[in-house]
């Protein structure tokens, strides 16, 4: 069988000049939702092949129809279909699951793309770009310092200081200078030394999944085009030439965020050293080394802040630059600093004992204070743009995004205290020989609690709500089903299965109570440590027994949830790696956080659409201009919102060939909503008026599907009505056994599925195909 072939070479088109005898053929190319599927599933044949493609992403046709533009004639009347299967990159394999641990990369990077919708105010929009950018470096920073606490403090100053601790843990002993008789390693700088090897591991392996997840996923050139002259009006980015590659800025955040990892364990290294010789009166060389190394550690900050701030996203053209002596000189240049650091905490210093815990308390208040400052300036940014273009329809009046950064941080502080906790747990038990983590994250976890009291409480709220809103659905089913015999358990159920759904649509309030109490209970932590010095319990033995207790009851929970909570995040991934059902929910997760490229931080997961919207936007190209017809792009959940995004890509001339058909389609319920700036009323009513003809057909009773909400006449001449679930409401000829409720699943059982389509398709016949429209005039 031979496969189609496509050629691209310097990002610009090549191939067979089009055949007039296969202009007639339509093309029906049907992108699958979360969650993935097989090309059999989808194009309803056990027998397919794939014409172009390979194991992470393809395009599949049945065997029958591999060779249909050179039967043109056997295809009259009828598309030829085409599957593009994604799945794998999002959820092919369990390793994947263990992104989790990146998931505070990922939704401060969802941060940068929520910004709102505007006129004008390009400098705003830049400094809330680089808000977000600042924001993404504090998170890299204090995931380093966690991994710095937990292999530096806790395990080679304090438990390696203490014999209670080491003996308890031989593998410790030659650490320990009471069990190895002043070994060598005994020495505290050489114990610091080599713990600092801990964190360095890991921020190379950051640098290493970042750097090969993008070679493997997103290094994929786009179609080579210029700029349309209402690109440049901020209409909407996903059009830009440059949107869908951003190998530049992913280079030089990549080189800032390492090199920011390998300074932060610098400093966790040879601090305590320099600190020692400034205070002790040691050798003077050793002074003027200490210097040097706060000297270099200022000098580094600067240049990674430097880089950060300087450069950020280019989108109006293709930039195939990269900036290769920053990329390379700046990580090479922290790992040099590191070496030498490891020679000059490791010199012998007599005199020089492990007591208490070293002081981190700074380092974790600093970077809570600076997350907390950039996420109120963030919300102050986020406002002002968002009043120069206000839309009733944007989650939380444009605040969804400095909201989303501080759940990052929330998510941050929770890993790494929860590490630290669990950490010190392990290696003290019940002796109390440890001095423990620093106080701020004992805060950190004492204010978990409240938390989850008024996640409990908003939760009754939407349950109450919920449950009246399903009284009311009930009267909706028994109108929506007339004259049939009444059934109270079956009209409960549909009407429960329609307000489950309806809740999608508060999830803003809840991340932004969520946010908003995170923000002040985080707040009152940090002055809590500033002020008294001492954990909660502590600090509270000379108030009354009530908040004496409570202070008690709060931290020992708090502690125990905030590692149970870092726990269940690893179990997670180790039951995704197990578990073909954990790895597709997980996979779902993926498909939906990990859509954007990655513009605030170089570590999150992976932009899946860097591959799969230059994929679909050449296969659409190539296959018209080698046969000059026209098609239908078919795209169900997520699967919609990567054909929008690949018609984005195209150029006019190939976007009026194209029909739009979404189905169970998030593209204003979810993307419009909270990313305004890219998928507002603006973008989605331009996409209308731009291809050919857009049908969007969803349910009441799916969670994820909408309708397209366009303004004026362009509403109804895109979205059908709600369609009937289930489609039969008891036992009918046509349905002698229950229909199910489907929600977001086989919308293509509905019989109106197919009507549409074959609207579509009659549009694109070559005897009905319409004249040109007008640009207010969009057909139906």
């Amino acid at each position: 069988m031979e496969r189609a072939r496509e050629h691209a070479s310097a990002g610009e088109l090549s191939g067979p000049a089009q055949r007039p005898e296969a202009a007639d053929t339509a093309l029906e190319l049907l992108v699958h939702g979360v969650g993935g599927t097989t090309p059999e599933e989808m194009l309803d044949d056990p027998r397919t092949v794939r014409i172009s493609g390979d194991e992470t992403a393809a395009v599949y046709r049945r065997v029958d129809d591999a060779d249909a533009e050179r039967r043109p004639d056997d295809y009259r009347g009828r598309p030829v279909p085409e599957a593009y299967v994604w799945c794998n990159l999002t959820s092919g394999n369990g390793t994947r699951a263990l992104w989790l641990l990146l998931l505070p990369f990922m939704v401060v990077n969802l941060a940068h793309w929520m910004r709102p919708a505007t006129r004008g105010r390009t400098r705003t929009v830049r400094l809330y770009g680089l808000l977000v950018r600042l924001a993404g470096l504090t998170l890299t920073v204090l995931l380093v310092a966690a991994a710095c606490e937990v292999a530096l403090d806790l395990t080679a100053w304090q438990c390696a200081g203490t014999r209670a601790c080491a003996e308890a843990h031989s593998w410790l002993g030659f650490l320990s200078p009471d069990l190895s008789d002043n070994g060598w390693w005994s020495r505290p700088g050489r114990r610091l030394a080599l713990a600092g090897l801990v964190p360095t591991g890991l921020t190379c392996l950051l640098w290493y999944l970042s750097h090969r997840t993008w070679s493997a996923y997103e290094s994929q050139q786009p179609v080579s085009r210029r700029p349309e002259p209402a690109e440049e009006t901020g209409r909407t980015g996903l059009g830009r030439p440059g949107f869908w590659y951003g190998r530049r800025l992913v280079a030089r955040l990549r080189a800032a965020h390492t090199a920011a990892g390998l300074l932060t364990v610098t400093a966790a290294v040879g601090g305590p050293a320099a600190r020692f010789d400034r205070e002790a009166g040691g050798p003077a060389v050793l002074g003027i080394l200490g210097l040097l190394l706060y000297a270099s550690l200022v000098v580094g900050a600067v240049v990674v802040l430097w880089v950060v701030c300087r450069r950020g996203r280019s989108e109006h053209r293709l930039d195939q630059e990269l900036d290769a002596t920053l990329v390379r000189g700046l990580p090479l240049g922290s790992i040099a600093l590191f070496a030498l650091t490891l020679l000059y905490a490791g010199w012998s210093r007599p005199g020089w004992h492990s007591t208490g815990r070293l002081p981190g308390d700074a380092t974790f208040g600093g970077l809570a204070l600076a997350q907390g400052l950039l996420v109120i300036t963030l919300g102050v940014v986020a406002r002002v743009l968002y009043r120069t273009r206000p839309d009733p329809r944007t989650a939380l009046s444009g605040l969804a995004g400095p909201a989303v950064a501080m759940l990052a941080c929330a998510l941050g502080g929770v890993m790494s205290g929860g590490v630290a906790q669990r950490v010190a747990d392990w290696l003290d038990g019940t002796r109390g020989s440890l001095t423990g983590p620093p106080v701020l994250l004992t805060w950190q976890a004492s204010v978990i609690p409240p938390t989850l009291l008024v996640l409990l409480g908003l939760c009754g709220r939407l349950a109450l709500r919920t449950w009246r809103l399903r009284r009311l659905e009930m009267r909706a089913v028994e109108l929506d089903y007339p004259g049939e015999a009444k059934d109270t358990t079956r009209t409960r159920r549909i009407a429960s299965t329609r307000a489950m759904a309806a809740l999608t649509d508060r999830a803003p309030l809840m991340v932004g109570v969520i946010s908003f109490v995170t923000l002040l209970l985080g707040a009152g932590a940090l002055v809590g440590v500033l002020t008294t010095g001492d954990a909660p319990a502590q600090a509270a033995r000379g108030s009354y027994a009530f908040v004496r207790g409570a202070a008690e009851a709060a931290q020992a929970l708090g502690s125990w949830l905030i590692g149970l909570g870092f726990i269940l995040l690893v179990t997670s991934g180790r039951r995704a790696y197990k578990d073909p059902a954990a790895r597709r929910t997980i996979g779902i997760l993926w498909d939906v956080g990990t859509f954007w490229p990655r513009a605030a931080h170089p570590f999150a997961p992976p932009c899946y659409a860097e591959r799969a919207v230059p994929d679909l936007t050449w296969r659409m190209v190539t296959w018209t201009r080698a046969t000059g017809g026209r098609l239908v792009l078919s795209g169900h959940s997520q699967g919609s919102v990567l054909a929008a995004a690949a018609a984005w890509q195209l150029n006019p001339s190939v976007r009026r060939r194209v029909a739009l058909l979404t189905y169970g389609s998030p593209l204003e319920r979810l993307y419009g909503r909270w990313f305004p700036a890219h998928f507002g009323p603006a973008a989605l009513t331009s996409l209308h008026r731009e291809v050919d003809c857009w049908r969007n057909l969803y349910r009441l009773t799916d969670p994820i599907g909408g309708p397209v909400r366009l303004p004026g006449d362009c509403g109804p001449q895109v979205d059908r009505a709600p369609l009937k679930d289930p489609l039969a409401y008891g036992r009918t000829q046509e349905h002698p056994l229950p229909a199910p409720i489907l929600g977001h699943g086989d919308y293509q059982a509905d019989p109106a599925f197919a009507e549409e389509r074959e609207r579509l398709l009659a549009r694109l016949r070559p005897e009905a195909v319409p004249g040109p429209r007008p640009d207010g005039d969009a057909a139906t």
